[in-house]
């Protein structure tokens, strides 16, 4: 086992007016080995802060647009290793907050491989999140997504499980 690569990430807990958050279905990689539930949000690309990056990732995956001024700063990150194909990565995520007005989505901005790969989407009340027996990541995103909504300020950047 070699270094593993790095390939940090940028991902969005986005809420709708029904205090729900959205989460994607995809086959998830080695630790997990299962398919599993994430937040919208991937790869920071070079030259990219993580705002940045989860401006865009937003945008492409749910064609909801923020600028980095409304999206701000992370509220949470987590970092670990995972592996694809053999292929050993290790990763920084960087969690960030958003409410939206609506919760209709637009896909047609991902890429071919995340249209490819997506299992599902919807959105879930923290009930849900909470009582589901599927994978949801990050680890702890309900209780995260409560102190964001019912005013819970943080004080510091929030360090979440990998596992």
């Amino acid at each position: 086992m070699g270094t593993p690569i790095q390939r940090d990430a940028a991902r969005v807990v986005l809420v709708d007016p029904g205090d729900r958050v959205l989460l994607f279905r995809y086959q998830l990689p080695s630790p997990w080995s299962g398919d599993g539930w994430l937040t919208p949000g991937g790869g920071i690309e070079p030259g990219e802060t993580p705002v940045q990056a989860a401006v865009r990732e937003l945008r492409e995956e749910t064609g909801h647009r923020l600028t980095c001024a409304q999206l701000g700063s992370p509220v949470a990150t987590q970092s670990g290793r995972w592996a694809v194909a053999g292929t050993n990565y290790a990763s920084v995520n960087w969690f960030f907050f958003a409410r939206t007005r609506v919760n209709s989505l637009d896909l047609s901005g991902q890429e071919a491989s995340e249209r490819s790969g997506l299992l599902g989407c919807r959105w879930w009340s923290l009930a849900d999140v909470r009582q589901t027996d599927k994978v949801v990541l990050p680890v702890g995103l309900a209780d995260l997504t409560a102190r964001l909504l019912y005013g819970d300020p943080l004080p510091e950047l929030v360090r979440l499980p990998w596992r």
